[in-house]
């Protein structure tokens, strides 16, 4: 808006003058815009393209090995240490053979390396992934006649055969045994999460992960965490139980645990009981001397080593029956494309699976603000779903970012993702040369390193009371999602959470703070009148604060608020004034006593119809307006004119003021009669001008 020489107000003090806004494209221009940016080809822009898929080609040319070398080594060896022991106690989760998790850390390490935009994040495998692996593997082999609660050692278990010979023709499955066909499910499922994450990830969705909040996720983690800490149960005993199916699955497990609790055998009960207890202890000595130990303890391995050579040269399987991991081979198996008739079926499953990648995008966002740089959403997306689209080729399932393990390696020392090369060339090691000495390993022991990595995330529930007192609706999500998980699944708990936090999230714009507001002393600003005291009325002005947006779902308890603190019920008042047509004058309507939830109240200060000439709105909380929220406020001039009364609006942001603009509430240019009469920049300034309209003596203020 220019301000015309003649038009500015005398002696008022300074005026502000807007900035005429530029001129906006059509959508035809814009879309021509952009697709001419996205179409030119240049030697600059695919280099520059290059450099975003694999952001390893830009900062490897920046690396200084002096000073981050030794650090990315140092971490990449104990990651390492760490991962191979954890990758073969996994694959009891995923009901898969450990080879299988050694071929997804190795592969997992090395893509990150290349388009991770993390520095300090760990890619690999995950416990909550690998649950939800195991479910659906569960199912898929159950359906084609295999038994899923089959521990046999590698070869025995690939040499089983399926107990329904129709359903095996019908799969193809003659010359597939159980192992075998568990890895073909697990392959496919996890390419049709990679594709789903890296389609995200090219539609830059990357902010959905914002919706998933942080109750939920801890949540999730707990229920989840339950989940596993029962499926292990059986291992940790050494227990057969069916591996059951569905809702209630950690219901029906418990029961079948207590069925057979008096077959445990007895070499894995005590072999577990000593497990648990070294963990443990070494766990608790490492948090509580994290200051003074340079590295932590690499309590997993030592306890795999020690209990390997006991379980070897004590032949526990043989004289005790304690099952074994069994044989791991060493090598690569020949690349396999996944099985389409499979991906069709998993398509589904593979859903839950995709969204878990808000694990990762929110672990790398917490690490780049601690270290002082930032990611890229969209391209976390990308480089996650590339560890498991192209893994999958290579007999890999799903995978992600594992806090416990970008823990250990920021406290090592990491630097940039050299660290994950180096974890990637352990695992490497043991594939090739060492994985066949972990055949007499007992799985009682990867179920108790299992179990005890899971410390974190069940020690979530100590912060439950204090989410409470924090806020009730979050403390809502993180029980409820909880709960879901271990009464129903972990599918059903991830969906209820995110409804619930939508719910929330909704609920909370639906109800906002409603207040009346009155000037403090002889100042400029307005407070609420039931949270402060000694507060000054304006008279004749009644100042009301909506601290939310105005939409379709809040505008009947925007009125609400307003008439009841007001103590006029405008449309009711200006609906009998016009029955009794142009000379009769709508007396005062009194409002319906009912909850309006937020609503603060001052009795004192509420006037009755006739003590007030104006109502001005601090619209500063006003986040927006919709269509239903702008006719709503249309609606109220009109009553209130109706009345005698003026309806002003003060601290608008530029987008309501947009809004209102655009959608005829004021005058279509900026600065004409209709914008300045009704538009204020404060407060104090819309109460000035409505008590200089009624005639009453005020002090100079600046308007807009």
């Amino acid at each position: 808006m220019e301000e015309s020489p003649e038009c500015a107000p005398q002696g008022r003090g300074p005026v502000l003058v807007r900035r005429r806004p530029p001129e906006r494209p059509g959508l035809r221009e814009a879309l021509k815009a952009r697709l001419r940016r996205g179409c030119t080809c240049s030697v600059q822009g695919a280099w520059a393209l290059l450099q975003g898929l694999f952001p390893a080609m830009h900062w490897l040319r920046r690396y200084r090995a002096r000073e981050d070398l030794a650090g990315d080594v140092m971490s990449g060896l104990l990651i390492g240490i760490i991962l191979v022991p954890q990758a073969i106690a996994y694959s009891l989760l995923a009901g898969l053979q450990p080879v299988y998790s050694l071929y997804t850390s190795f592969f997992a390490n090395l893509i990150y390396f290349l388009m991770g935009t993390s520095r300090h994040v760990s890619v690999g495998i995950f416990s909550l992934l690998c649950l939800m692996v195991g479910q659906v593997v569960d199912r898929e082999l159950l359906q084609a006649g295999f038994d899923p609660a089959q521990d046999g050692p590698g070869p025995e278990a690939n040499s089983s055969a399926p107990n329904a010979s129709a359903t095996t023709l019908a799969l193809g499955l003659q010359d597939c045994g159980r192992d075998c066909y568990a890895i073909r499910v697990a392959t496919a499922l996890t390419l049709v999460a990679g594709i789903y994450q890296v389609l995200m990830g090219i539609l830059r969705l990357g902010f959905v992960s914002a919706y998933l909040s942080q109750p939920l996720l801890d949540g999730f983690a707990m229920g989840a965490s339950v989940t596993i800490l029962t499926s292990q149960l059986r291992h940790l005993l050494g227990v057969q139980v069916p591996r059951h199916q569905g809702p209630g699955l950690v219901i029906s497990t418990w029961l079948s645990l207590l069925r057979g609790a008096g077959q445990a055998n007895l070499c894995d009960l005590l072999t577990s009981a000593v497990c648990l207890t070294v963990l443990l202890a070494a766990k608790e000595l490492s948090d509580r001397c994290r200051h003074r130990l340079k590295v932590p303890l690499p309590a997993e391995l030592l306890v795999i080593v020690v209990a390997t050579l006991a379980s070897h040269f004590g032949r526990f399987h043989q004289r005790f029956g304690s099952s074994v991991a069994g044989d791991i081979p060493t090598g690569f198996v020949a690349p396999r494309v996944p099985d389409l008739g499979l991906m069709w079926r998993v398509a589904p499953d593979a859903v839950s699976l995709a969204l878990v990648v808000a694990f990762s995008i929110s672990l790398a966002e917490m690490f780049a603000r601690s270290h002082g740089y930032s990611v890229r959403a969209n391209q976390e997306l990308l480089a996650v779903g590339c560890c498991n689209v192209l893994p999958a080729f290579f007999h890999c399932f799903a995978t992600s970012a594992a806090l416990a393990k970008s823990l250990v390696k920021t406290a090592t020392g990491c630097r940039t993702q050299v660290s994950s090369v180096v974890s990637a060339a352990v695992v490497l090691l043991v594939l090739l040369a060492l994985a066949p000495l972990f055949r007499d390993l007992q799985r009682s022991v990867l179920a108790c390193i299992i179990v005890v990595s899971l410390r974190g995330a069940l020690r979530k529930v100590r912060d439950v009371p204090r989410l409470w007192r924090l806020s009730p609706a979050d403390a809502l999500v993180w029980v409820a999602t909880a709960a879901t998980c271990v009464l129903l699944s972990t599918e059903a708990g991830l969906l209820a959470g995110v409804l619930l936090s939508l719910l929330s999230l909704a609920g909370r714009t639906q109800r906002p703070r409603a207040a009346l507001l009155a000037r403090v002393a002889d100042s400029s600003f307005y407070e609420d009148t039931a949270e402060f005291e000694g507060l000054v009325p304006e008279p004749g002005v009644q100042v009301f604060r909506f601290a939310g947006p105005l939409y379709y779902a809040n505008k009947d308890f925007f009125l609400q608020s307003l008439y009841r603190l007001t103590g006029l019920d405008a449309g009711r008042a200006a609906s009998r004034g016009r029955e009794q047509g142009p000379g009769g004058r709508g007396a005062e309507e009194p409002v319906e006593s009912r909850d309006l939830g937020p609503v603060s109240s001052a009795a004192a200060l509420v006037p009755t119809a006739t003590c007030f000439h104006a109502v001005v709105v601090d619209c500063a909380p006003l986040l927006f307006l919709d269509a239903t929220g702008l006719a709503t406020l249309q609606d109220l001039r009109r009553d209130y004119g109706a009345l005698g009364i003026s309806l002003l609006l003060a601290c608008c942001s530029p987008s309501v003021t947009d809004t209102l603009r655009r959608g005829g509430f004021l005058g279509e240019e900026p600065g004409d009669a209709a914008e300045e009469g009704q538009l204020f920049h404060s407060v104090h300034s819309a109460v000035l001008a409505a008590r200089a309209c009624h005639g009453e003596p005020t002090a100079t203020d600046s308007t807009l």
